[in-house]
């Protein structure tokens, strides 16, 4: 099991550790993850995501290559700036992963980089993929931190130590110093709140920590990044995204650049939006505080008083903002927001209503 640069930091605060991904990560600290949860809608937080991989693509033919690997258009951006997209199966168009591309500034002698941002587990087949297509390509996960802070004060926090690094913009990327080391900084997150990722070499990545929770950012685990993540109803692979399951199934047809040529899986995607997508996703809000649960079933009354099976949850948990269950489902393109339907929770039957995404929207 691989631990991130941050281990010792996270058992010195006794954190509770899990595996994710084949990386030892923090699920959660004393705190708890509802107080974590609400310091991040309301404060600032700070995630260590050094299990996220880090893939260096650069060279004069990175940005070719990754226009034909991955389905969004980088032409709609520049040096500078993050993009979000997938990875495609060649074959069924399936999402291997989702990705963030972050487009470095270009090298002094004018070459092309880009670091791509894989799922932990992803790595390996996001490096092959590009080394397939025959481009520079390294992983650089190993040398590197990543500290994600978020919520409404994050960036007041990081501008106590790093002012530059808390000016990113949203969706942009900076190289820049660090309390002295040298980091790449981009406006991305996972918690549906403004802030910012610090990829810091890992011999400084203790030390921002450090700086960032003394700064009054309130340390976070995947457990609270989950939850946050699930209200602002971003998808998680290998629930929202994954084997069977497309861009267009997930509802995130926009990261899919249709018109800019071919790329990895387009004749697939392109089937099936011809063919019709189904299922669809969708949400679900139930009452009380039990909280639905992925694989549970999704019933619809029928005329006859039976029920019928209009889907399978993906994500489901309690929201700590609002007070009761949500979730994520993959239904029949028939359901629609406001449909009264129901869950099936170990033989019984749950309450659901369908409704608007996302849960819970940035103040």
């Amino acid at each position: 099991m691989r631990l991130s640069p941050l281990d010792g930091v996270h058992r010195s605060l006794d954190a509770k550790m899990v595996e994710f991904g084949g990386w030892d990560m923090p699920i959660a600290y004393p705190s708890g993850t509802l107080e974590e949860h609400r310091c991040c809608r309301e404060h600032a937080v700070v995630f260590d995501v050094s299990h996220l991989g880090t893939v260096r693509v650069e060279g004069p033919q990175a940005f070719d290559a990754l226009q034909r690997e991955l389905t969004n258009d980088l032409r709609k951006v520049a040096p500078g700036r993050a993009q979000y997209t997938h990875l495609l199966d060649p074959e069924t168009a399936s999402v291997l992963d989702d990705i963030i591309v972050w487009w470095l500034p270009d090298a002094a002698d004018g070459t092309p980089r880009f670091d791509v941002m894989p799922n932990a587990s992803n790595t390996d087949r996001v490096v092959a993929a590009f080394a397939a297509d025959g481009v520079d390509v390294r992983d650089t996960t190993a040398g590197r931190a990543v500290l994600a802070v978020q919520g409404p004060a994050a960036r007041e926090v990081v501008a106590t130590f790093a002012p530059e690094a808390a000016a990113v913009g949203r969706f942009r990327v900076i190289e820049t110093q660090v309390l002295g080391h040298e980091c790449v900084v981009a406006g991305t997150g996972y918690t549906g709140e403004d802030g910012l990722e610090i990829a810091a070499p890992v011999d400084g990545a203790a030390e921002i920590w450090n700086a960032t929770t003394s700064a009054g950012a309130v340390p976070a685990g995947l457990g609270a990044r989950d939850t946050l993540r699930l209200e602002a109803a971003l998808p998680l692979h290998g629930h929202e995204l994954g084997g069977g399951l497309t861009s267009l199934n997930s509802g995130l047809e926009w990261v899919v650049a249709w018109d800019k040529g071919d790329f990895r899986g387009r004749s697939a995607l392109l089937a099936q939006k011809e063919g019709g997508v189904t299922p669809v996703l969708r949400g679900l809000s139930t009452t009380g505080r039990r909280p639905p649960r992925a694989d549970q079933q999704v019933l619809r009354g029928t005329s006859d008083g039976s029920s019928e099976v209009v889907g399978t949850i993906s994500s489901g948990n309690f929201s700590p903002t609002l007070g009761h269950g949500i979730a994520l489902a993959f239904l029949d393109p028939t359901v629609q927001v406001g449909d009264e339907l129901a869950i099936d929770v170990r033989g019984q039957s749950t309450a659901a209503t369908c409704v608007a995404l996302p849960f819970v929207t940035k103040k």
